[in-house]
């Protein structure tokens, strides 16, 4: 897997251990990132297998998946209602630790375009 594939699984898996609580953060913490887990898999309808697999680095080609990442992005204010990913945005939720590694390649990076917002935000974490 090239660096770059690397980094971008890196920023998708630090975003769903965000939503799963699996970081050590407070309880309101915790629960904020619960309700927005739980939001994005009501309003998709995408499922866990789908969340599980990406960790790995297999990312499902439902749309369903497509579009809980651009819901967890929406909820996080990382992507616009055009589908561009704010590259500012994404960089400060990552952990403090992996900035100056990630930084450079998310902002050369930038939003990978596809067919409309849900394909945006997969693509750019694929």
């Amino acid at each position: 897997m090239n660096l770059l594939k690397r980094i971008m699984l890196g920023v998708l898996i630090f975003t769903v251990l965000i939503v799963q609580n699996v970081l050590c953060i407070s309880e309101e913490m915790e629960e904020l990132a619960k309700q927005l887990h739980n939001t994005c898999v009501e309003e998709t309808g995408a499922n866990d297998e789908m969340i599980e697999n990406a960790r790995t680095g297999t990312f499902s080609e439902e749309e369903s998946f497509k579009c809980y990442l651009k819901c967890l992005f929406a909820q996080m204010a990382i992507i616009d209602d055009d589908g561009e990913i704010d590259v500012e945005a994404m960089i400060a939720v990552l952990p403090e630790e992996v900035h100056d590694a990630t930084a450079p390649i998310i902002r050369k990076c930038g939003t990978q375009k596809g067919a409309n917002a849900c394909e945006n935000a997969w693509l750019t974490n694929k």
